[in-house]
């Protein structure tokens, strides 16, 4: 191969530039008629009462546990091993993540190891849907019940998944999406937060804006709140490539396949699992490679002008919540050993099969 093939790349069609430029024609640039089509189509994909478009999926995540009016050294319950997101949107509001080991095949939070970390002062449970498998919503809320906890889904890689025949985001209190360019579906940047409780969806309309009432009138604010909204030029991208997600799921699929039928063929590589009764859709394609044959790929990947990730560094790792909490190496072992291992390869619509193929054999005579 001669050309370079980047790790991601987003998908953008006539339509897509069609639906921005009306936006951009318009009367209203912001909070107008395509935020509220794109929340309803939303809700109604999901099967849920309310969605709330903001400004990105970490605002979402903000948002949805400044609802609970938590206070510093309250504590939530959370996964080491997931984008940076979700433990800076605890410390936007000095909550201490108290973090949970990972089941070793879906890489999510273990719920079995849950209950030994709840003591006074934990809240709530965020749940993560790592790499688009989703968590074990049922086993988390009967703990939640239990222990009267909230649950906050973050669903920002997990756009289309479903567990057990519901939609992923219809499961918690709360549950939030992202719409970065190497996601299901973009908006640009933008993300949305989806609940079923008419009191959370004022709440979360009212933060997004500054804190003004939804029927408020124009200068009043009742609570603090955020500049969260999402424009009308990303609502209309997003409402575009919502009406066709059908379809850029399809693809996304085809390209999975195409892989496990070389990948499979190689050994020392670990493919995903997708838990029984669940549906993965990924918004990047990960493997598992040891990690002494994992640097050797890397290398041999960066020789052959192929892109990669590395998915993710442990987050109790991280240098400032290291110093904060006083996390150590070794403290939640199966997220370091898979933080060593996996690998994100070229995963985006319009990758072709004699790409995958190539990228395959270079992968194949590297380990």
């Amino acid at each position: 191969m001669d050309a370079y093939i980047p790790s991601a790349r987003h998908y953008i069609d006539k339509k897509d530039v069609d639906a921005v430029v009306r936006a951009l024609k318009s009367n209203s640039l912001s909070l107008g008629q395509q935020t509220q089509q794109f929340e309803e189509k939303f809700a109604q994909y999901l099967g849920v009462k309310h969605t709330v478009a903001v400004s990105s999926g970490t605002a979402g995540l903000h948002m949805a546990i400044r609802v609970l009016e938590l206070k510093k050294g309250d504590e939530v319950i959370t996964s080491p091993f997931s984008f940076i997101a979700s433990a800076n949107c605890l410390l936007y509001e000095r909550v201490k993540p108290i973090f949970v080991d990972i089941d070793r095949k879906t890489l999510n939070i273990n719920p079995n190891l849950i209950e030994k970390s709840i003591t006074k002062k934990t809240k709530a449970i965020l749940a993560i849907d790592i790499f688009g498998t989703p968590s074990d919503a049922d086993e988390v809320n009967k703990i939640a019940e239990k222990y009267n906890l909230k649950v906050i889904g973050d669903c920002c890689e997990a756009l289309g998944s479903t567990y057990k025949g519901k939609m992923v985001g219809s499961l918690y209190d709360a549950s939030v999406f992202g719409f970065f360019p190497n996601k299901q579906i973009t908006s640009g940047e933008g993300g949305i937060i989806a609940t079923n409780s008419d009191k959370l969806n004022e709440i979360f309309r009212s933060l997004r804006s500054q804190g003004r009432p939804v029927n408020g009138e124009w200068g009043f604010h009742e609570r603090l709140g955020y500049n969260y909204r999402m424009t009308e030029m990303e609502a209309a991208l997003g409402l575009s490539q919502l009406n066709k997600f059908s379809w850029l799921v399809k693809k996304r699929q085809t390209i999975i396949d195409t892989y496990k039928k070389y990948l499979s063929q190689i050994k020392g590589i670990e493919l995903l699992e997708t838990p029984n009764k669940c549906f993965a859709s990924r918004f990047t394609y990960i493997v598992r490679i040891k990690k002494n044959k994992r640097n050797q790929v890397m290398v041999d990947l960066d020789k052959n002008s192929i892109g990669y990730k590395k998915y993710f560094y442990p987050l109790h790792l991280q240098p400032y919540i290291k110093k904060e909490f006083g996390y150590k190496k070794g403290m939640f072992p199966i997220c370091e050993k898979v933080s060593d291992e996996t690998l994100s390869l070229p995963f985006f619509i319009g990758l072709s099969k004699n790409e995958i193929k190539y990228i395959c054999k270079v992968i194949e005579e590297s380990i």
